[in-house]
């Protein structure tokens, strides 16, 4: 009998180590040589973006504090996190078919048997006649098991950690985002502080040229109409002076918002100066896919959709119930615990299904496009980064010449404007010329200005694209997701115990 039950349980177990279902193998991905827009020499790693957090690289304080506030603060991260969270708890959900179901219960009950009323009892004897009392209590231990056979469990808790780990990748892209948003936003910020301060000093300008001509008017040398173009000039620049505030006000509360607060509670003072567009090497394009957290994610669902074949097809195999009880049973509840009043049962159940009008096969076929879906979805993903770098690098390469350009167009403007100011003090051009020039020189410096901000803008996005220094390498494996599943979520702290200090 021993021997038997030994060779049963034998079988099983060499059973429970079989797993259908194709194993998991990462498909090729189209990935070039070398970067178009980064020309024909040798890829530099991209040292500056490993050496700790990305934005550091633009050597501003007042960007570090503020992007350090992303991980503390923001509301779509901390959801992302949760989601993470989430994941993990479903691999615990997962991980708990491996294991059998115990159940115990136990019963007290009295009950009267059938019997009639004796005669002249009358209703009394209905209710309280003949018959028997009797006692019955009982204690049940029970537990089933459903060994994993074909592998279906295993599979789902492989799928499960796949989606787990596409989630934390989802989580770092969603912090990269942020802080490139932030970056953005806030460079753009910093050239409205700049397009003030070159407001200020052509509204200084303007002021002391419509000065010039009024007194020249008085003299009798200068026409009304040049006051009116001088006064109208100076108007329009004071008004374009205020209306950069609106701006300036929709980034600042943007930012506010990205670091969790609201917008009352954030001002950031201006500046004297912009950062400097720092020097980004893309490094080699096949370091890419372990580079981007997008990719990751895409690529961890491919794994889980393959997983997912493998639970679709165990189901065509039987399933193997193996079930028993143990427990007492007697009349009174002092002899329940009796070695004589013991009652038991233990068996197994194979179930299998013979027909389901190709419910089976319909349920593989959709796992199996499943996957093909969510390989072209990774193959488009890793597209769309080689896009989006070769985009970057593109624009940070001829918006660095389009500076140069605009920058010799706006020094030669400046040149112009004072030549052309002095030629009229002296009385032998109009003003209209004055203004014209004036004109000119603004637009150009502006345009100068706008081309910087670009800059500094596709420099943060290149960095975006090329992962911020994030590495596949950084996920968790299956060992620490099955480790770290919350057993419970202590509660966020209240919005007023956060303390923000003041950015100078």
């Amino acid at each position: 009998m021993k021997s038997t039950l030994a060779g049963a349980l034998g079988a099983v177990l060499a059973l429970a180590a079989c797993t259908v279902g194709p194993d998991y193998r990462r498909p090729s991905a189209p990935v070039p040589v070398h970067y178009k827009e980064a020309g024909w020499k040798i890829g530099q790693p991209a040292d500056a973006l490993d050496r700790g957090p990305w934005w550091r690289i633009y050597r501003d304080p007042v960007l570090d504090r503020l992007e350090r506030r992303i991980d503390i603060s923001n509301q779509n991260l901390k959801a992302a996190a949760a989601a993470f969270r989430e994941a993990e708890a479903i691999v615990a959900e997962g991980r708990a078919g491996f294991f059998p179901t115990l159940t115990a219960s136990a019963s007290a009950q009295r009950s009267r048997s059938g019997g009639g009323s004796r005669g002249g009892a009358g209703v009394a004897g209905a209710a309280f006649g003949g018959g028997a009392i009797a006692n019955f209590f009982s204690q049940t231990a029970s537990a089933s098991w459903v060994p994993d056979l074909w592998g279906r469990v295993r599979r789902t808790v492989e799928s499960e950690v796949a989606s787990a780990e596409a989630s934390a990748a989802d989580l770092a892209n969603a912090r990269l985002s942020a802080e490139s948003t932030l970056a953005s936003d806030y460079f753009q910020l910093r050239i409205a502080d700049a397009l003030k301060r070159l407001l200020d000093q052509t509204i200084a300008a303007y002021t002391e040229s419509l000065r010039i001509t009024r007194n020249q008017f008085a003299a009798g040398v200068a026409a009304p109409s040049d006051v009116a173009q001088a006064e109208a000039q100076l108007a329009a620049a004071q008004a374009q002076q205020i209306a950069l505030g609106v701006n300036r006000a929709d980034l600042e509360h943007a930012i506010a918002v990205l670091t969790g607060r609201p917008p009352a509670e954030l001002a950031i003072a201006p500046t004297p100066s912009v950062s400097i567009v720092p020097e980004i090497p893309p490094g080699v394009p096949s370091a890419l896919l372990e580079r981007r957290p997008d990719i990751a994610a895409a690529e961890r669902r491919m794994a889980a959709a393959n997983a997912q074949i493998g639970v679709a097809e165990a189901a065509f195999f039987p399933d193997l119930t193996l079930s028993g009880d143990a427990g007492t049973e007697a009349s009174k509840i002092g002899r329940l615990f009796d070695a004589s009043n013991v009652v038991w049962a233990f068996g197994g159940q194979v179930a299998e299904t013979l027909f389901e009008g190709g419910l089976r096969h319909a349920q593989v076929a959709a796992t199996r496009a499943v996957l093909l879906q969510n390989v072209a979805l990774y193959r488009q993903t890793v597209l769309t980064a080689f896009q989006q770098v070769e985009d970057e690098l593109a624009a940070l390469r001829i918006l660095a010449v389009q500076q140069q350009a605009a920058e010799r167009a706006a020094t030669a403007a400046r040149e112009a404007e004072r030549v052309i100011f002095n030629q009229y003090k002296a009385g032998l051009i109009p003003y209209t010329n004055v203004v014209v020039a004036q004109a000119t020189a603004l637009a150009d410096a502006e345009t100068a200005l706008s081309i910087r901000q670009s800059r500094l803008v596709a420099s943060v996005s290149l960095i975006e694209a090329l992962g911020g220094g994030w590495r596949a390498a950084q996920l968790p494996d299956r060992r620490q997701i099955e480790k770290d599943v919350p057993l419970d979520f202590s509660p966020l702290p209240p919005a007023d115990a956060v303390h923000f200090a003041p950015l100078r």
